[in-house]
């Protein structure tokens, strides 16, 4: 089941258009990076798929609701965390999310509960009677996470879930997200720190404007990079480089120093025989490793080459 789906959502600003035919599928229980540079039109997404503005054209249903006919079923369905989120900071941490919970349609004690529930969560208890005018950026973030999951959406949105948080924070964060995840949330989640999308992320879509590529990080690196196997000698690859490049499932073959950089098709099946060969010629192995390229390497390449 898709917990979201769109096929060709479009929302223009007069002459400009924001999102271009935006088509895609994200199944439930998903983390959805949605990656691409400021001005790219992601918080415009985000806006269309919580119901907050119309698109121009395109279809969207969130959680079998269709966008347009269904939008307060949406926005009862979701919760959203935007980039900026107001909060009172005249009001306790506590008082917040209860006046927010009761906004969702919580009663009193169950407002009360879930407060406490998601305070405790993200370790802000001890601090539940202190205005939030007191808070650091990062204790206010926790308590935004907090308020978009009082009334426990089945789908929620992260925009930009750890910017201006520390380390400890921000790792805190992560973890919470993945715990969503394995509760059977789906989390569409906008960020600009790559590492934090290549470790959360099940599926990525890069986007600027329009959907650039959607898979998986592993797919989306293995489509643009292919695989690779890294040798390190002790000694010159160069000596070693033809011997390599004849092996039958080396793709292309580079030798720099003391180390081999192969192209391999399917490394886990094909590199013992490489390995052996090498090794039976007489090629002195200190190791073997495969060639990885950051969820960074990826976006950086998409994103150049939509500039054409």
């Amino acid at each position: 089941m898709n917990a979201i789906e769109t096929h060709e959502l479009t929302r223009a600003f007069g002459p400009r258009t924001a999102v271009e035919k935006l088509t895609l599928s994200i199944p439930a229980g998903t983390v959805f990076g949605f990656l691409g540079p400021n001005g790219a039109g992601k918080t415009t997404t985000v806006r269309m798929l919580t119901a907050l503005i119309a698109p121009t054209s395109g279809e969207a249903l969130v959680l079998g609701r269709q966008l347009g006919r269904e939008n307060d079923a949406i926005r009862r369905a979701v919760g959203i965390l935007t980039e900026t989120p107001g909060l009172y900071e005249r009001l306790s941490a506590r008082q917040n999310l209860v006046f927010f919970a009761r906004l969702y349609g919580l009663g009193n004690a169950r407002a009360d509960a879930q407060a406490e529930r998601y305070l405790r969560l993200l370790g802000l208890w001890d601090r539940r009677d202190d205005r939030v005018g007191s808070f650091s950026k990062g204790m206010r973030q926790k308590i935004a996470i907090a308020r978009a999951l009082l009334h426990e959406p089945a789908v929620v949105f992260l925009d930009e879930p750890t910017a201006g948080l520390d380390p400890e924070a921000s790792r805190m964060v992560r973890e919470f997200i993945k715990s969503l995840r394995a509760g059977g949330r789906t989390i569409f989640l906008t960020t600009h720190n790559l590492p934090e999308a290549d470790e959360l992320c099940d599926l990525i879509g890069v986007f600027r404007g329009h959907l650039l590529k959607l898979d998986t990080p592993a797919n989306l690196r293995a489509g643009l990079f292919g695989s690779g196997t890294r040798v390190r000698l002790a000694g010159d690859a160069q000596r070693w480089l033809d011997l390599a490049r004849a092996q039958p499932a080396v793709r292309a073959a580079s030798a720099q120093g003391d180390t081999l950089e192969l192209r391999v098709d399917a490394p886990d099946e094909h590199n013992p025989a490489l390995v052996l060969a090498l090794a039976s010629a007489g090629a002195p192995i200190r190791y073997v490793e495969p060639i990885s390229h950051s969820l960074e390497d990826v976006y950086l390449e998409l994103i150049q080459e939509d500039a054409g």
